[in-house]
């Protein structure tokens, strides 16, 4: 009698962890692993092994991103609490709001730090209308923090130093209660999915280019405060 070895195709019949695997290893390699014993030689070794366009990423790339993606979401933190945006909400969402901020600059603080002089200059933020109101300060730092989840997990098992590994799973785990309390803050589900789908550096830096966040200077016009630099 033979043991039966359950394979990925045979447990994952909707697809869903197929989906997220071709985040990490891209579409081919995920589709090979469908046939693949689940803890076996092949499935150990492909997901070892990064795409070749996460191959290409340097430890330095990486964090350059993140500098600038948690310099985003100081700067939106920031300029909210500034402009009173924050102090018209409910006393709740009040601290949410400024500890979730709180959290942000001193990440953009560890992350300079680590990098030293290989921090990429500070870019502008210019979020319009974004952190202008309750409802659309909320609605956009839901998405944000979502985003931030998404990609630690997408990013940190390409890292190649271990050290660094270690301290950005520590970041993840930090996001993914900032991602549940905003989710929590707006009545959704914190948790709304069994499994959550990893995504690549260019997939978010595509997301956070069609929000027109950073720009190339401030658009004054498109906003009536001017956007201030956080971090």
């Amino acid at each position: 009698m033979t043991d039966w070895q359950p394979t990925l195709g045979a447990i994952d019949r909707d697809g869903a962890l197929t989906e997220a695997l071709a985040e990490i290893t891209g579409e081919t390699r995920a589709g090979f692993l469908r046939g693949a014993v689940l803890g076996g030689a092949a499935m150990l070794g492909a997901l070892a092994r990064p795409p070749a366009a996460s191959a290409r990423l340097t430890d330095v790339g990486i964090l350059n991103f993140g500098l600038r993606f948690e310099r985003l979401q100081a700067t939106f933190y920031t300029q909210a609490d500034q402009m009173g945006t924050i102090k018209t909400m409910p006393a709740r969402k009040q601290v949410w709001a400024e500890t979730l901020g709180s959290h942000e600059r001193a990440h953009v603080r560890i992350i300079k730090k680590v990098l030293g002089r290989e921090a990429e200059p500070r870019p502008t933020f210019d979020f319009g209308a974004a952190n202008e109101t309750d409802e659309n300060f909320t609605r956009t730092a839901v998405a944000m923090e979502d985003l931030t989840v998404a990609l630690l997990g997408g990013v940190t098992p390409v890292v190649n130093d271990r050290r660094l590994t270690a301290a950005l799973f520590g970041l993840l785990t930090v996001e993914a209660r900032h991602a549940a309390w905003a989710r929590h803050i707006v009545g959704a589900s914190p948790s709304p999915k069994p499994f959550d789908t990893p995504r690549t550096l260019d997939s978010v830096a595509g997301a956070v280019r069609r929000t027109h966040f950073i720009a190339a200077r401030p658009n004054v016009s498109a906003s009536r405060h001017a956007p201030r630099y956080t971090g």
